[in-house]
């Protein structure tokens, strides 16, 4: 927006983004900006879940908040907690890859809860699994189209125009329907499988497959003519140590033999070093051995 419409007043910015009604602030102001929605909208809040096979949950979370703060907290939420991270090195250098791509995932979050029917009283729902993540919004599309009114070119219809405004407004989304085009060419740009549409009674559905790139899982060895899945860390101990430790942060429900894998060293030396580790007060168990989840302790 122009410097002048920023500098004005809260009053005067909102009815530069359109969001009163008369004297009266419309619902999208409550959904935008309101520390709790929830107040004046049922269901104004995303459920995530994670579930292993046989459709059994294992934990979940409730994110709420006004929209622009329930994006950020949903990302660092799923990229930290509900995913997990294929970690290589280039030298030094630790490259983290995730097996949707940030770009993809923030595009399809911001495209849920920007057009999701808030007159539904159930909140957006993300399910996790071993190989799959999907988010069920209850949006509605446009009389006449369907998914591959989606899928094709066509012009933006935002389920809630005020809403989209305003996240255009703040630089978040373009305003020329192509959203669903973003997803997918986020995915194709940086080697993953393209999301699958689904569109029923119950809303808009979209799956992302877990399938990482292979630039992420093989790596070339600067001194061998072999590919090998993973480098393993150099074996001096401290270093294992913040490898492991670095892997707990990414995933505090990761299991020894995840970490083995991940590391390329063996059980006895990754059952030592978290030994060390608690020994010392950095990291510490919680619950039992099967189920359980790890705890780095404050400043580590």
């Amino acid at each position: 927006m122009k410097e002048t419409d920023l500098i004005d007043d809260n009053h005067g910015l909102l009815e530069k983004l359109r969001l009163y009604e008369g004297s009266y602030l419309k619902r999208a102001a409550a959904l935008l900006f309101h520390p709790d929605p929830e107040q004046y909208v049922t269901g104004a809040f995303v459920k995530v879940g994670f579930f292993r096979e046989g459709m059994d949950l294992v934990y979940q979370d409730e994110v709420h908040g006004n929209l622009f703060q329930q994006i950020v907290k949903l990302m660092d939420l799923l990229c930290t907690k509900y995913m997990k991270a294929i970690i290589t090195y280039e030298g030094i250098q630790r490259i983290e890859t995730l097996p949707i791509p940030r770009e993809a995932l923030r595009e399809a979050l911001l495209n849920a809860c920007i057009n999701k029917d808030n007159a539904e009283p159930s909140p957006i729902q993300i399910r996790v699994y071993e190989n799959k993540l999907e988010i069920i919004n209850g949006g509605v599309l446009p009389e006449g189209w369907t998914v591959e009114t989606l899928l094709s070119s066509h012009r933006s219809m935002p389920y809630n125009p005020d809403i989209a405004n305003t996240f255009f407004h703040a630089g978040e989304i373009e305003a020329w329907g192509r959203s669903i085009e973003r997803i997918i060419t986020a995915c194709k740009n940086d080697g993953f499988s393209t999301p699958e549409f689904r569109y029923d009674a119950s809303g808009i559905w979209t799956t992302f497959k877990f399938e990482y790139p292979e630039r992420a899982t093989i790596q070339s060895d600067p001194e061998s003519t072999q590919e090998t899945t993973q480098k393993r860390p150099e074996t001096d101990q401290q270093k294992q140590k913040d490898a492991i430790l670095e892997l707990i942060k990414d995933n505090p429900y990761i299991q020894r033999k995840e970490m083995v894998n991940r590391l390329g060293i063996h059980e006895s030396s990754v059952k030592r070093r978290l030994a060390s580790l608690q020994e010392k007060g950095i990291i510490r168990h919680v619950g039992p051995n099967k189920g359980g989840y790890w705890e780095v302790q404050k400043g580590f």
